[in-house]
């Protein structure tokens, strides 16, 4: 892990004149890592972005839902989050009954609010926490980043992954303290005994 997290830096430092592409590469090394630490099963890691990338196809395909819409569905472990706005309730429950209907999903998290897309600004913010938020995380105590996935939306985390109940609240209490969260939502699956 310290081998890897050296590469990432030595490649941030590397590209840091690739202006936006920096937070790319360490992120993606990251993720390499978080898979050979990942709880899940190879199997579950297929199923999930497997009906990650289902759910959001039915999703975008649905032209009358996606009007005046921003959606977007994550997956960890068979359980669905999906953020965004929407215009109104009706598209509200029609976004999760896509999620619903795939049959790998076993629990759906439905944090879409009803109210105007937000901007390009915003979205950019969003990923800047995202990213700081899993830098955080390297370096946490009491959790690894490798049971933690971040999911950043209107300045509110969300934190996913397969946790104990201490791991849980380590990893929010870091990401608390990152500049510009707003607040912290877990749809953590707990693993306690």
């Amino acid at each position: 892990m310290k081998q890897l997290l050296g590469i990432a830096l030595a490649a941030l430092l590397i590209t840091t004149s690739l202006q936006g592409c920096a937070p790319v590469i360490v992120a993606g090394a990251a993720t390499g890592a978080a898979v050979i630490h990942d709880r899940r099963s190879a199997g579950t890691i297929l199923d999930d972005q497997t009906a990650e990338l289902k759910i959001n196809g039915a999703i975008h395909q649905d032209k009358e839902l996606m009007k005046n819409a921003r959606i977007e569905a994550i997956v960890f472990n068979g359980i669905a989050l999906l953020v965004g706005q929407v215009p109104s309730e009706q598209h509200r429950k029609r976004a999760a009954a896509h999620a619903r209907q795939n049959i790998k999903i076993k629990q759906v998290h439905n944090e879409i609010k009803i109210t105007a897309a937000i901007g390009l600004k915003v979205q950019n913010n969003d990923t800047a926490i995202t990213f700081k938020a899993k830098s955080s995380l390297l370096s946490a105590k009491g959790v690894s980043s490798a049971y933690v996935k971040v999911v950043s939306e209107r300045g509110f985390v969300y934190l996913m992954g397969l946790v104990t109940r201490a791991e849980g609240d380590a990893a929010a209490r870091t990401v608390q303290q990152v500049k510009g969260v707003q607040g912290i939502v877990k749809v953590f699956e707990y693993i306690d005994a």
